[in-house]
């Protein structure tokens, strides 16, 4: 999109809706990731929407979804700032999340205590390590849009996502060892 007039009101909805939309589970995902609370997540992602289109007429092109996610990031980074409350845990739901298959109930129960494991593991990251990991490893996203969506010089992207999964691995083998696994 070229900077100019701004786009009649329907043809603007309609680009708004072809570019941003697309990218909406993403954008929960990340704001769920940061919140740690999924009503907050949800509302995040609608006041960044809401933003996203209020100054659409500022969109210059480029990768929509680390443009939208950026939105996302600064709106969760700010509603925290805003807030400053202490973040609670929100059980997240894996049967509504998973991938269905037939399993025992002995793998279900192991398969529970990983997850259960690795996501207290990634939400006990430093939101800047935890930001990196979700961007890169849940949304696949490369380091250059990585970089964009933080604002960030792509070295640090690098090295915060080295130490975030160092930090990961760490723990969830440490869980594992006091586990007897």
């Amino acid at each position: 999109m070229v900077s100019g007039p701004a786009l009649p009101r329907p043809a603007r909805l309609e680009w708004f809706e072809e570019i941003v939309v697309p990218h909406l589970n993403a954008a929960y995902n990340l704001a769920r990731w940061l919140m740690r609370n999924d009503d907050d997540a949800q509302d995040a992602v609608q006041e960044a929407s809401l933003r996203a289109y209020r100054f659409f007429d500022g969109y210059r092109g480029g990768d929509p979804k680390s443009w939208l996610l950026s939105i996302v990031r600064n709106t969760c980074m700010t509603w925290r700032r805003r807030t400053q409350r202490g973040l609670s845990t929100v059980v997240f739901d894996e049967t509504v999340h998973g991938a269905a298959r037939e399993s025992t109930a002995e793998e279900q129960l192991v398969d529970a205590g990983r997850r259960s494991a690795l996501r207290d593991c990634i939400e006990g990251l430093p939101v800047d390590y935890r930001e990196v990991l979700i961007l890169r490893e849940f949304e696949e996203m490369s380091y250059k849009q990585i970089a964009e969506t933080a604002e960030l010089p792509i070295g640090t992207v690098m090295s915060r996502l080295a130490r975030a999964r160092q930090r990961l691995e760490e723990c969830v083998s440490g869980r594992r060892r006091a586990a007897g696994v």
